[in-house]
């Protein structure tokens, strides 16, 4: 094998820059074995670190048009690799090291960086008879690697190096820049065209928590996308995805799905879904309405968020359970207008006793949010009778009782204080 490769160099290492074709990968290079370690049990606790990412390589590389890799980091040793420069001089002092790496078929060669798209790779090259993918190329690093005790050293340090200090992708790179994520997609276009989610109506920011001293923002990008992700869920429940012809359910339903871009179709269908309940949503809980109408110099959110509470619906806290709420009741009456307007006789003032020491602390005047949404949610969903199940309704009980700090309270005063606030009988 000989490749057209750059050499180049940074600190003490030298490295070639060059590609390879998809069947060259699946053909010579090699999972770890012993370059790394001289134990079996540590050479192990590599290999194990390979996740199923190895299938949804696999399965993006078949699935996606416009796919591609960022370069392998490859290290060779063994063998007789041969560099021929060829040095290319544009004068005034332009020159490329340009050359020829040949191998005589005896090196080995393993993945410093790369192992699931090496292991992609290979699944698809195994699984695919014919020669569509054998063509296809990745670029590629490659470093001398020496089967020392010193070059093993070496060699785990930037092993180390490479996979320590990559940084993972954000949520917020997701939304601001994913094009096969569908909920991403919608949450770009609600930015761009709802009067709800227009700049300062809208935070940026890596926590969910709204800070107090924002006065203007209806809720944070972060709780936009969590909303939309349900909306999701609710729009595909009847669609089956599958993963290594398993069919999905739950989180990893959604995750699949949002990996591969959908058509154009049925992103529009989505979006408009998406539209459909945003609007509605603004158009008749009167808390919004007001929220809108006020202008952004007025600080419109201050009577909504503030140090006596405010409403459950500016506390990204509240928002997602409201969803799921409002489209557990859709999924009864089948009309999202009707929808809300059940959804708006509710009382959302974290003020009122009910919602006291569940979402708010009048003492402290802080918000609770350690872990009880579900608790909103099922509250919510008895407020408009939508039936419970058994398990739930006793969920929804010892979780009341629990947030209230009141071990005295007994079943029928928790449904007694809960029966005030339902605002209709399904």
């Amino acid at each position: 094998m000989n490749k057209i490769a750059f050499r180049e160099k940074s600190g003490d290492w030298i490295y070639y820059l060059t590609w390879f074709t998809y069947k060259e990968v699946s053909l010579y290079v090699k999972r770890i074995d012993k370059e790394l370690h001289q134990s079996k049990s540590l050479n192990d606790m590599i290999q194990r670190s390979l996740t199923d990412n190895v299938d949804k390589i696999a399965s993006y590389i078949e699935k996606q048009p416009e796919r591609f890799f960022n370069a392998l980091v490859l290290a060779v040793y063994d063998g007789d690799p041969q560099w021929r420069e060829v040095e290319l001089d544009y004068g005034q002092g332009e020159k490329y090291d340009l050359g020829i790496l040949e191998f005589n078929g005896e090196e080995k060669i393993f993945p410093v960086d790369g192992q699931h798209r090496v292991e992609g790779i290979k699944r698809v090259i195994d699984r695919n008879s014919d020669e569509k993918y054998e063509l296809e190329t990745i670029p590629v690093i490659l470093i001398g690697h020496k089967k020392t005790s010193a070059g093993m050293q070496r060699t785990r340090r930037l092993f180390s190096t490479l996979n320590r200090y990559a940084k993972p992708v954000t949520l917020n790179d997701i939304i601001a820049l994913d094009e096969d994520d569908i909920i991403a997609i919608t949450t770009r276009h609600l930015i761009e065209n709802n009067p709800l989610f227009y700049e300062e109506r809208l935070i940026n920011q890596k926590q969910k928590a709204i800070p107090l001293k924002d006065k203007t923002a209806y809720t944070n990008i972060i709780s936009l996308y969590e909303c939309n992700t349900e909306l999701l869920r609710y729009y595909i429940k009847d669609i089956k995805v599958c993963f290594n012809k398993k069919v999905l359910k739950g989180k990893r339903k959604i995750q699949e799905y949002c990996r591969i871009r959908p058509s154009e179709e049925e992103i529009s269908r989505f979006i408009a879904f998406a539209d459909i309940y945003w609007n509605t949503f603004s158009k008749n809980i009167d808390e919004i309405k007001q929220y809108l109408s006020n202008d952004i110099k007025n600080n419109p959110a201050n009577d909504f968020r503030n140090e006596n509470g405010g409403s459950l619906l500016f506390r990204p806290v509240g928002q997602r359970p409201f969803v799921l709420c409002a489209l557990a009741l859709y999924d009864e009456i089948h009309d999202m207008d009707s929808v809300m307007k059940i959804m708006n006789k509710i009382d959302y003032s974290i003020g009122n006793d009910i919602w006291k020491y569940i979402v708010w602390n009048p003492i402290s005047k802080n918000m609770i949010t350690s872990s009880n949404g579900a608790l909103i949610e099922r509250m919510l969903k008895y407020f408009v009778g939508i039936q419970l199940s058994k398990n739930e309704f006793n969920k929804l009980l010892k979780d009341f009782q629990s947030m209230k700090g009141d071990e005295n309270l007994t079943e029928s005063q928790i449904i007694e204080k809960l029966d005030q606030h339902v605002v209709i009988h399904l």
